[in-house]
């Protein structure tokens, strides 16, 4: 569903409609879009399954409880929280932890490092860059041959990590802590995918590679998939909290943005850059206009626009100070049908959304035009 937050001053998202697929943190990221202006559509791609009935994580347990690793290496807070927690429904809880203490235990990142230290445990060491990279190159530093390496999976692909630790000689025991499965209600991904195909999205942000493969698999069972890339590839933003979760995109050749630093708010700041770059903008009879997603600046000034009105402004801003015949703005409007009227209605009321008609010109029996300043015609003249 959409979410919109209304203020009296637009923030650099006002007028973009951005997908979020997160099953975990949704609400966050959320708030984090709508606090700088942006319309929100959810559309979880995954939900998370804990395993603490699971058999795998049961037997991992126990096989690390009966020969105790080197090395164990934490990936993420929930995971580690999680297993903790199961390992005390079965019963094991203290021996576990009685276990770790006497390993070398590497945290990926500060929020592990958060829950390390809640279950009374202390790390050895954590990456600065929040790199799983940065972790193996720090074990295979200090050398694998011959050492029993746990790693805590987190249903994201590792790629080239664990063979790598196997190349130098490590024994390399998994440990499944929670399993990424489909959401219960796939209604909102095929929304999210309607809208992204349609361009009823700006941008659409991936926060772990499962999500991303999952929309994808989505897509394609739909017949969508050639769609959905074409959109990605030229007109909704993927953008992707890292490099890790970026490979399913990649892999299709969809080409993404991602921020310096693997986190949420860097990757919100992201989007306030790369959308309103993206975004038109244009000098029209003495206003500077900047055509967003569903919505238009208007000398700085929020205005949001209806559907039909912003598909017919997109089709006047291809070619600025260009005539568009009535009929190639028919076939902009969606659904309209032959009838000419359908342009001239939703026409009125682009111009009265807009607040300053002058923008959008009548010519009479050829169509309509963008009153583009005439210092501009030069530069637009061969658009």
């Amino acid at each position: 569903m959409y979410d919109e937050q209304q203020s009296p001053e637009h923030g650099p998202l006002a007028g973009f409609t951005v997908g979020v697929t997160a099953a975990r943190r949704a609400e966050e990221l959320g708030a984090l879009l709508q606090r700088r202006g942006a319309s929100v559509l959810r559309a979880p791609a995954l939900r998370i399954v804990p395993l603490a009935d699971d058999g795998d994580l049961l037997a991992a347990t126990k096989e690390l409880i009966d020969r105790v690793p080197d090395v164990v290496v934490a990936t993420t807070a929930i995971g580690f929280r999680g297993w903790i927690e199961a390992a005390d429904g079965w019963g094991l809880g203290e021996t576990l932890l009685d276990r770790l203490r006497g390993v070398e235990l590497l945290a990926r990142g500060p929020k592990v490092k958060g829950a390390i230290r809640a279950a009374g445990l202390t790390e050895e060491w954590s990456p600065e860059s929040e790199s799983m990279a940065e972790v193996l190159d720090r074990l295979l530093a200090e050398g694998v041959d011959g050492r029993r390496i746990a790693i805590q999976l987190h249903g994201e692909p590792l790629p080239g990590f664990v063979e790598a630790l196997k190349a130098g000689g490590a024994e390399v025991v998994g440990v499944p802590v929670y399993r990424w499965m489909p959401p219960e209600d796939i209604a909102p991904v095929d929304r999210l995918l309607d809208a992204a195909v349609t361009r009823g999205v700006d941008a659409v942000t991936f926060t772990s590679a499962p999500a991303a493969a999952s929309l994808l698999s989505r897509a394609e069972e739909r017949g969508l998939l050639p769609e959905l890339l074409s959109a990605l590839n030229h007109d909704v933003l993927p953008a992707c909290v890292g490099p890790v979760t970026a490979i399913p995109l990649q892999a299709l050749g969809v080409e993404t943005v991602q921020p310096d630093r693997f986190r949420l708010g860097p990757l919100v700041q992201l989007l306030c850059q790369e959308l309103p770059a993206r975004a038109r903008s244009l000098p029209i009879a003495g206003h500077q206009v900047e055509i967003r997603g569903h919505a238009v600046l208007v000398d700085g000034t929020l205005r949001p626009v209806p559907p039909a009105g912003m598909s017919l402004l997109r089709a006047l801003s291809r070619r600025p100070g260009w005539v568009v015949a009535r009929a190639d703005l028919l076939r902009a409007l969606p659904g309209a049908g032959r009838d000419e009227h359908a342009v001239e209605t939703a026409m009125a009321r682009l111009r009265t959304a807009l607040g300053a008609p002058k923008l959008i010109q009548t010519v009479v029996k050829r169509g309509y035009r963008l009153a583009l300043d005439p210092a501009a015609d030069a530069k637009y003249a061969d658009a």
